[in-house]
Formats: C-alpha cells, sequence, structure tokens
C-alpha cells in the first residue's frame, strides 16, 4: 500500500506514477519469497485515509506492505496500524523495518569480522528518516544500550535541548525519544562529533558525495564500519572511506561490495509471518531475521568486502521464513504451530514453486523478454 510520496530517487511523484514501482515491489515478493502481492496505489496523502483503507481491505489479505510513504506521516500510520485492537493482520513499512533488517545483519557480521560484539559496540546514526530510526530501534533490541548510540540528522546531533524536535514531538515521537535517551556523552555539534570514536556508522542521509568527509572517517575507532546508504550517490565513496581507514563499507548500491539491500529480508520475513499466520511483526521477529541472514553469511564464509549474502543466494529466504515463524510463535503472536523444520520445509517448497514457475513462463515468452535497448542501456 504506497500513496507515492516518497518513492526512492524520484520524490513525491503520486499514487498513478508510483504503481509501477509498486508492482515490481510485487515481483519481487513472488520470486524471493512465493508471496502473492497485489500493488495498491492510494489517492490521498492523508494518513488517517490511508490507515482507514487499510483496515476496510485487511479481510482480503495476510499482511499489508507498507511502502514510499513519507515521513513523519510514516511513523504514525505504521504505530497507529500496528496497536490498533481492530487490525487483525501484520502491517509492515518495508522502508523501515526491512532496511533496517539488512543492516542489523550486515552489522552484525561486519562486527565479527573486526573482532568486536554488537552489545560493545559504538554506534552513529547518520540522517533520522524512516529507515535509521527504524535501524536504532533494532539495535537496541539486539542488545546495544541506548547511550553507545549518537544520532545526528540535518540539524546536528540529537539531544534534549533540541527544541526543533520537542516542540514537534507530538509529531515526532520517536525523534524525541531519541532526544531523551541516547548520547551517553553529551555531545553536541554535527556529523563529525557524531562519528568521532565510533566503532559503526550508518548513514541514511543526504546523498553525496562529501556528506561524510574523510577526515571525519579518520576519527572513528579503529578497524571502523561504514554504511553509507544514501543512493543513487552514497554519503562518501567508498574507496574514500577506506583510504581514510574504514575496514568495512556498504552501501545501497549492487555495483559495489556489500550492498545493503531491503529486499535480502522482506520476502523472507513476509513468508514466515504468513506461514504461521502471525497477526503481527515485532521487533524481536526483525532481529530474528537479521541473525539468520547474518548466519546464512557467515556459513557461506564472510569477508570485509562480503558480510552479506545475495539475492542470489535463495536458500537465504527459507531460513528467514522459519526464524521469524519460530519467532512469532513463542512471543505467542502465532494462529498456527509449527516445527522450526516443519517452517523451512514449507517455505522451501513455496518459494521454489514461484521461482519455477516464473523460469517456466519465460522460457515461454509469456513473460516477454527484456527489450534489448533496455539491457544495452544497464551495460
Amino acid at each position: 500500500v504506497s500513496d507515492g510520496t516518497r518513492v526512492l530517487g524520484l520524490g513525491d511523484i503520486g499514487p498513478w506514477a508510483g504503481l509501477p514501482v509498486m508492482e515490481g515491489k510485487a515481483l519481487l515478493f513472488k520470486y524471493l519469497g512465493g508471496v502473492d502481492a497485489v500493488p495498491i496505489c492510494l489517492d490521498t496523502k492523508d494518513p488517517y485515509r490511508i490507515m482507514l483503507a487499510v483496515k476496510l481491505i485487511q479481510p482480503s489479505f495476510g499482511g499489508i506492505n507498507l511502502e514510499d510513504i513519507s515521513q513523519p506521516k510514516c511513523f504514525r500510520v505504521l504505530d497507529m496500524l500496528r496497536t490498533d485492537p481492530e487490525v487483525k493482520i501484520p502491517v509492515w513499512h518495508d522502508d523501515q523495518q526491512g532496511t533496517a533488517t539488512v543492516i542489523l545483519a550486515g552489522a552484525i557480521n561486519a562486527l565479527k569480522m573486526v573482532g568486536k560484539q554488537v552489545e560493545e559496540a559504538k554506534f552513529a546514526v547518520i540522517g533520522t528518516g524512516a529507515a535509521n530510526v527504524a535501524t536504532l530501534r533494532l539495535i537496541l533490541a539486539s542488545g546495544v544500550p541506548f547511550g553507545h548510540i549518537v544520532a545526528c540528522d540535518s540539524k546536528g546531533i540529537l539531544h534534549p535541548e533540541r527544541d526543533d524536535i520537542a516542540q514537534r514531538k507530538i509529531e515526532f515521537v520517536d525523534k524525541w525519544r531519541i532526544c531523551q535517551n541516547s548520547n551517553a556523552e553529551g555531545r553536541r555539534g554535527g556529523i563529525k562529533e557524531a562519528m568521532r570514536g565510533a566503532d559503526v556508522c550508518i548513514a541514511a542521509s543526504k546523498p553525496g558525495p562529501g556528506t561524510i568527509l574523510p577526515e571525519w572517517v579518520k576519527g572513528m575507532a579503529d578497524d571502523a564500519i561504514i554504511f553509507a546508504c544514501a543512493n543513487p550517490i552514497p554519503e562518501i565513496w567508498p574507496w574514500e572511506a577506506k583510504e581514510a581507514g574504514a575496514r568495512i563499507v556498504g552501501t545501497g548500491r549492487s555495483d559495489f561490495p556489500n550492498q545493503i539491500n531491503n529486499s535480502l529480508g522482506f520476502p523472507g520475513i513476509f513468508r514466515g509471518v504468513l506461514d504461521v499466520r502471525a497477526t503481527t511483526i515485532t521487533d524481536e521477529m526483525a532481529v530474528a531475521a537479521a541473525r539468520e541472514l547474518a548466519r546464512c553469511a557467515e556459513e557461506r564464509g564472510i569477508e570485509d568486502d562480503h558480510i552479506l549474502p545475495t539475492m542470489a543466494d535463495w536458500e537465504v529466504f527459507p531460513r528467514e521464513a522459519a526464524a521469524v515463524g519460530v519467532k512469532a510463535q513463542e512471543q505467542g503472536l502465532a494462529r498456527l504451530s509449527f516445527s522450526r523444520d516443519e517452517l523451512l520445509a514449507m517455505a522451501k517448497d513455496t518459494i521454489r514453486q514461484a521461482q519455477d514457475m516464473t523460469h517456466f513462463l519465460m522460457e515461454k515468452e509469456l513473460i516477454p523478454p527484456v527489450p534489448a535497448e533496455w539491457a544495452r542501456e544497464e551495460e
């Protein structure tokens, strides 16, 4: 479900222009997760009408994925639907929770590579939009103390004296909570000060280059980890970050190592949620998916430039599904009960069928081939 107000790389293009993006997302749901997804674009920017639409259509669906909804509206829509007793199916905002899940998985493995514990690491969070606010929540859920996190937005480090956020704390509930609880050292300043001494920098902010400067990377801890997730251009080029002393660098782009791609998360997570008929998707379920995603990469062998699986590693998705299904049962949120082995077998079978069907349709050209001129443009 989308209103098309924050489409990646395009901004507020509206529901009509946003529909093809949602159709592409539905294809990824089907191919990678065996999930039958239907794109629904709403011709309204009113958060309450979006919430009403979701509530009215829920009898027809097993879950709702919110997509490309601008902030701060996206926070309110997700939080209110997740806590509304009239909503009987899980509601997920992939721009927040999906991205955060994959970032956490990457951070888990990156910290393993440099010999540091997640719970002891210090994090600089650059940008406090949908993705990073959710990332911060998952970092906390994985055991990192709030005080180990320093967050920074376009106006500087978040702290209790940020009057601009205090005046809008009803709209920006999460940001105000970050102001109140993070930044144990009481730092002031901007990105440079937020990154000083950090083990991990997670940036989802203004596209670069130049948003993060190499000299700021030099001020981080030894064996620094940087995830520069802005698209289409990361906040700092990977080679600049490495030359400045970063050991592991990830971006949102497929043409650089360590792509942070939320497509590694949402197909498997939704598969697991649907298989146990879960009533909601909790942060703990997302953390379980992140840990399983990290484990899949570790079993294949992780390196500085390969800390996450790729979408071609299809067995990742059934394993995530099983991990999420087990966690939903542990939390008493599942309507059906299965063992981990049963969930894994079910997910493998469903996803394999979806991929076999897609390949068959492509071979018979019932799904038309990519036009030659498009392929040349990609090259």
